[in-house]
């Protein structure tokens, strides 16, 4: 008889990884996803629209162990085909919430998550440098739309914005390359080391 849940294995800490294939065909128990060593970052998807960024961005979430996703406005939410396919089901392993807006999970956040940063990934006058940046815990990081990029209101309501050097003639990175770019500086910068 086969199961639907595979058990996962805690041995000093550590958690037994899954391959691609063993994901796609279990669902966690409660319990397995709450096992999971989380670290204090967030993500805010600011109407991220392309199913397999979204997805993609799970797997991203899953491999640093993000605290909790937030997609908002039009991004969409699983157990989307496309977000379940690109994700390769850790959209189960990973916390998410849906909200109407980036503003309203920022609100959450900074009510629910004592001295949180925001800060966003994207083109803007005022924005640094992401590898000049000290990035402090806990922090949530927050990305948009493929087009428009994060809503000017969103972008007014964080504590900083940040952006990756474009050296060619492109004017944009993939959101998910550059939410991976910065969110393994922050890991880098706090000393979290993946094992």
């Amino acid at each position: 008889m086969i199961h639907n849940s595979i058990l996962i294995i805690i041995n000093f800490g550590m958690t037994k990884k899954l391959k691609p294939i063993e994901l796609r065909n279990m669902t966690p128990s409660a319990d397995e996803v709450k096992s999971i060593k989380r670290n204090p970052v967030y993500f805010i998807l600011d109407d991220v629209l392309d199913t397999y960024n979204v997805g993609t961005i799970f797997r991203l979430a899953d491999a640093i162990a993000v605290e909790k996703i937030y997609l908002c406005a039009g991004t969409q939410t699983p157990p989307n085909t496309k977000v379940k396919k690109a994700s390769v089901n850790t959209w189960q392993w990973v916390n998410w919430e849906y909200k109407k807006t980036a503003l309203e999970a920022i609100n959450e956040l900074r009510a629910d998550v004592p001295k949180i940063k925001i800060m966003a990934v994207e083109q803007a006058k005022n924005s640094r440098p992401y590898d000049k940046v000290k990035y402090r815990l806990p922090l949530a990081l927050v990305v948009g739309n493929e087009t428009r990029g994060v809503h000017s209101e969103v972008l007014t309501a964080t504590d900083s914005i940040v952006e990756l050097p474009l050296l060619g003639i492109n004017t944009s990175l993939n959101v998910i390359v550059a939410l991976s770019v910065v969110a393994y500086q922050v890991l880098e910068s706090n000393k979290i080391r993946l094992k």
